[in-house]
């Protein structure tokens, strides 16, 4: 158990890292892109995690816990990380266009390798309660009181946006290309989805600690 505890803690540490290196971005030390060593150092603990969960003693990982707070857990920490990448890259998004956009791409690849690890992972875990009920009237009931969470916080920063451009002086508003505020609507819809997913991960905690 304490070695197993050590062993999370680790990964935890290698993620921070990994996550460091990733919001540095194109910074170049010795010749080695760290945005690029980042991501792959991300991407090289989520595998070992997936192999850590995978080869835990049934009901270790079950016990007190539901499927729908795993989910939910998994969902913030990687929509999290996502969120915080992608707000460190909005100027690489300011300084292109469509046409010309190879910083871009590289944080698009970035964002698909972290969509990649989480829908394995999530896979991963919901084979672990194959066979068994993973969802009752109490995960519907916190889905869509986390849904409701997630969509006011959604209609919040999107009318926020508006107001923005609506109100801003055109002088002041240089940085609002088309390809800027397509993807600002996409930063929307993450933000909208993190909330959402702590939300759910926090209605759970609050569950467990009520009927404990």
């Amino acid at each position: 158990m304490v070695g197993r505890r050590w062993k999370w803690t680790g990964l935890l540490l290698l993620a921070g890292v990994a996550l460091w290196m990733l919001l540095a971005g194109r910074t170049t030390r010795l010749g080695i892109d760290i945005g690029m060593l980042g991501s792959v150092l991300l991407l090289g603990t989520t595998w070992l995690a997936l192999y850590t969960v995978s080869t835990m003693p049934r009901g270790e990982l079950e016990d007190g816990i539901a499927p729908g707070e795993w989910q939910a857990w998994i969902g913030t920490v990687f929509m999290c990380v996502a969120t915080l990448y992608f707000v460190s890259k909005l100027h690489v998004f300011a300084s292109e266009s469509i046409a010309h956009a190879p910083h871009s791409r590289g944080v698009v690849g970035n964002l698909v390798l972290l969509l990649i690890a989480w829908t394995v992972l999530s896979r991963v875990l919901s084979a672990r309660w194959s066979g068994q009920v993973q969802s009752d009237e109490r995960d519907r009931d916190i889905e869509a009181r986390a849904a409701g969470c997630g969509r006011a916080a959604l209609m919040f920063v999107v009318v926020a946006l508006a107001v923005t451009l609506g109100l801003s002086p055109v002088e002041r508003l240089a940085w609002a290309t088309h390809f800027m505020i397509a993807n600002l609507l996409i930063l929307l819809l993450m933000c909208g989805w993190l909330v959402e997913y702590a939300a759910t991960a926090v209605l759970y905690w609050r569950d467990r600690r009520g009927a404990a």
